[in-house]
């Protein structure tokens, strides 16, 4: 199945047809992530918040704004269907809710993914390899230009050293560790790939940004959406670096990221 959209994609699961009715699957876990991070040598500090659902032994995620969704809402999915939480009318729940099923169907142990490890290591020596991998999925040669979209440092930092322009893009603005403008609007322009992150479906940018990058490589790094994401490999999609909770920067031991180039025949 090749989805057109993300609501296409749900309406699959909606029919049963891509796992169990999704009316008997149910959540029985639900909880809310919050990181603040400032990495050894790095001038900079971060905030995020990612919520998750539990399905069996699957958890789906997707990162939110602090403070964007409260406690109570996130604490009431629990024990709802994947069917009703498919129509919640919050967005970050019905992503976390289709990872959710998604994983637990076709987990990436099965799904045909590369694994990564990314070796134990100090925050930052952690975030340098989980981004050294994300950027060996561009195949592009020095001097080509990539739209950004999510600022993650590391990965200017690796897109830097591999004599490879960008121009960074997110929604909160502000300046990349070198001073450089970070730019709100998510355009390719005369861009010769996009980097993205999974971020992009929450904020329901995913698909104006599939669309405004048509016949460009478009690689997406995933912690949100980890097992949505790789449905759009070879629609839109190039490659899917997916890593589903928890996330390397939880702790100092060894993780492992999954890599999709080829979208998995299920």
């Amino acid at each position: 199945m090749t989805p057109a959209d993300l609501a296409d994609l749900a309406d699959e699961v909606r029919a049963g047809k891509l796992g169990p009715d999704p009316g008997q699957v149910r959540v029985s876990v639900a909880f809310t992530t919050h990181q603040g991070v400032r990495h050894a040598s790095r001038g900079q500090s971060y905030r995020n918040s990612v919520v998750s659902l539990r399905v069996d032994r699957a958890v789906g995620s997707c990162a939110v704004e602090p403070g964007e969704i409260s406690d109570d809402d996130v604490h009431d999915t629990v024990g709802a269907s994947i069917a009703d939480l498919l129509d919640h009318p919050h967005a970050a729940l019905r992503i976390a809710a289709l990872d959710a099923y998604l994983m637990s169907a076709h987990p990436h142990e099965t799904s045909g993914a590369h694994p990564v490890v990314v070796p134990a290591g100090g925050s930052l020596e952690k975030s340098m390899a989980r981004a050294a991998a994300v950027v060996d999925l561009l195949d592009l040669p020095p001097g080509g230009r990539v739209l950004v979209v999510g600022v993650v440092n590391s990965l200017l930092h690796h897109l830097r050293s591999r004599g490879l322009d960008y121009t960074a893009c997110d929604l909160k603005g502000g300046r990349t560790e070198w001073g450089e403008p970070i730019v709100a609007d998510a355009d390719p322009g005369d861009c010769d790939a996009v980097l993205a992150s999974g971020m992009t479906l929450g904020n329901g940018t995913f698909e104006p940004l599939l669309r405004a990058a048509a016949g460009r490589p478009v690689v997406v790094f995933a912690q949100t959406g980890s097992a949505v994401l790789p449905w759009f490999v070879g629609a839109g999609v190039t490659a899917v670096s997916a890593e589903p909770y928890p996330f390397f920067w939880l702790d100092g031991g060894p993780s492992t990221i999954h890599i999709y180039r080829e979208r998995p025949s299920w």
